[in-house]
């Protein structure tokens, strides 16, 4: 070749530096995703995560569950009184509900101020250890300091048994209520508490299982539950526990808001905010059934971030395709079954967001390195050969760089020698010229090259006026010696019509033509090719005895005055296609045993090689009587061959 190959195409990573690369990148992913998971923000993401998979299966509630007495529109309606009602009204609710059989009462509103006397004294005295009122806390924040504090019922209320359980609801950095509260006096442990059921005060970040969107707990209208008998079926409260608290038919939206309604996890689902009642009812029941889900610890939570850092590089070490595509979907699928089913049959929640995005993001990342490997082998393969292979072979070879094999093989090869008669003489007489010798040269060797690439050949170099090529490297190709004639026949063709364009300049010029005529040489044989050179610089070429012969093929040409002069092998593989007329037996210079040598004439026809073969036979038996009896018939049915006989028969 003109140029060598690039020292990079020669030195592409190999798969032990692609390995390298992979446990860098993958190194590189797992501490940006543990460092990720740290940020403030990140919580968030895990907690949405937790909402759909919380929510994914609709867990049924539990039985006998708190029964919601709401605060509601036909209520005010049916009262006819401004909030905050008059705490007589109170008194009349929770006598109804306890002589209906309640077995807890717990009022969602916190009575901290007194009102008049005679309705404090009315409500007191309806009070019992049966009934929890609700508390408040609240974070004051300032610049000296954070402090919280606490409001609770009035003495006279909690003095008459009934417990005090603080009623206000944590709401997650994106609003939405999660987590169990740990207080051992929240409303719903006090709740619990009271009704004499065993329960455990959950660990701090517990998180809630939800039971479905608003209004999923059995709901009444407080003004029905004033006078249960007549407007509730029998037994509506029966050893129930009754949560009285806001909770508007007209479920608030999340973004209209509401009072006392919250976004839970079913939000994402439904869009409605859910009363404080139904969500204390939903704490209680998480106490009750220890439905609560603790979150993964962070060390947990790192080794399946390893884990599945490890997996990725498992799967794409061997390399990226469509099976590593099906396999991250695959793996991504994998992780939030395996986190659902942790979550609902273990009651642990170990977030499937950040293991999958470590695996997307290491499968993705190899990927991309992949694919940029390739392009950047692809053009290396273009730059290196797009000049002496054809544009197909070339796109075959960038399509599939493996059947580039670089470094030395062993191959059969047809190997193409071209050089042009005489042309020491045409370039003395352009000495004085030099501008126009080479765009002679450039003019010959031109359509030359481009019947080798137009039929698959790999240019090996020029030198000077000469050609070598080669079929059969770098891509394969079993008809290379029918393909290799083929170009010899085509190259005669193509000098032709280049010696009328010259002819024609000549004369339009007054100047002396002087015709170009080529010699070629091929033949076919083992030969070793690949990157033959320096470290520095390097030629994908071809070496071996069949190369040197193919080379003294073309200079005896000249002295059997035959254009296109093929080996013995070559001229056995194209016996099929082509008329082949063996010639002589040589021995070349370099060579030590001789060969057969042939050359190819299209058009001649079957009797003419038929007599030509005899004439071979009694040429190579001595018989000159016979070859000189063939000779002027074979003169005159093979014209271009005619000084061949006359020297071949002794005339």
């Amino acid at each position: 070749m003109a140029a060598g190959l690039p020292s990079s195409l020669a030195s592409r990573p190999t798969l032990g530096s692609r390995r390298v690369q992979l446990a860098l990148l993958a190194a590189a992913v797992f501490l940006s995703v543990a460092t990720l998971t740290r940020l403030p923000g990140w919580p968030l993401v895990d907690a949405r995560a937790f909402d759909y998979l919380s929510t994914l299966w609709h867990e049924p509630l539990p039985d006998e569950g708190p029964v919601i007495v709401a605060i509601d529109e036909p209520s005010f309606a049916d009262l006819n009184a401004q909030w905050p009602w008059p705490r007589s009204v109170h008194a009349r609710l929770v006598t109804a509900l306890r002589a209906a059989g309640a077995r807890v009462i717990a009022l969602d509103i916190i009575f901290s101020e007194p009102t008049t006397a005679a309705e404090d004294a009315a409500l007191a005295e309806a009070l019992g250890p049966d009934v929890v009122l609700a508390g408040d806390e609240t974070l004051i924040s300032s610049s000296q300091a954070d402090q919280f504090v606490r409001t609770l019922p009035l003495g006279l209320f909690t003095d008459t048994g009934a417990k005090a359980g603080i009623a206000s609801i944590a709401l997650g950095g994106d609003g939405v209520v999660r987590e169990l509260p740990s207080l051992d006096d929240s409303f719903a442990a006090r709740i619990a508490e009271t009704a004499g059921l065993p329960t455990r005060l959950p660990e701090s970040g517990t998180l809630m299982q939800a039971f479905g969107g608003a209004r999923t707990y059995p709901t009444v209208s407080y003004y029905q539950a004033l006078d249960p008998e007549n407007l509730l079926p029998p037994d509506t409260f029966r050893d129930r526990v009754v949560i009285v608290g806001l909770s508007l038919q007209n479920t608030p939206t999340v973004t209209g808001g509401g009072a006392d309604a919250f976004a839970t996890p079913y939000t994402v689902h439904t869009g409605r905010l859910v009363a404080g009642a139904e969500i204390h009812a939903t704490i209680f029941d998480n106490l009750k059934t220890a439905s609560g889900i603790i979150t993964a610890s962070p060390r947990l939570a790192l080794a399946l971030l390893l884990l599945s850092s490890l997996g990725a590089v498992a799967l794409v070490w061997r390399g990226t395709g469509w099976m590593a595509v099906i396999g991250v979907v695959a793996a991504v699928l994998g992780f939030s079954v395996a986190s659902y089913l942790a979550l609902r049959f273990g009651r642990v929640f170990t977030s499937p967001i950040a293991p999958s995005l470590a695996f997307v993001a290491i499968a993705a990342g190899q990927a991309t390195l992949d694919y940029a490997a390739e392009r950047r082998s692809r053009r290396q393969i273009t730059q290196a050969f797009g000049q002496y292979l054809s544009p197909d072979l070339v796109a075959r070879l960038a399509e599939d760089p493996g059947q580039l094999k670089l470094g030395g093989e062993k191959r059969t090869l047809s190997v193409l020698f071209c050089d042009v008669r005489g042309f020491t003489t045409i370039a003395e007489g352009l000495k004085d010229d030099p501008e126009e010798l080479t765009h002679l040269i450039n003019r010959l060797l031109t359509p030359l090259s481009d019947v080798v690439l137009a039929h698959g050949g790999t240019i090996d170099k020029y030198i000077g006026d000469c050609i070598m090529a080669f079929w059969n490297a770098p891509l394969e190709n079993e008809a290379h010696a029918h393909e290799a004639v083929a170009a010899g026949l085509d190259m005669l063709a193509a000098i032709d019509r280049l010696n009328l364009e010259l002819e024609a300049e000549a004369r339009a010029e007054d100047k002396v033509f002087m015709p170009l005529r080529i010699g070629i040489g091929i033949n076919t044989g083992e030969c070793v090719v690949g990157n033959m050179g320096s470290t520095r610089r390097f030629d994908y070429s071809a070496l071996g005895d069949a190369v040197n012969l193919a080379s003294r093929l073309e200079g005896a040409s000249k002295q059997f005055g035959v254009p296109l002069l093929l080996g013995e092998v070559t001229a056995a593989l194209v016996a099929d296609r082509f008329p082949v007329l063996e010639l002589d037996r040589i021995t070349v210079k370099g060579r030590s045993i001789g060969t057969a040598v042939a050359t190819v004439l299209p058009g001649t026809d079957h009797a003419a090689l038929a007599l030509h073969r005899r004439f071979i036979a009694a040429r190579y038996a001595g018989n000159v009587p016979e070859c000189r009896q063939l000779a002027d018939n074979l003169a005159e049915a093979i014209p271009a061959l005619a000084g061949y006989y006359r020297q071949g028969s002794g005339n």
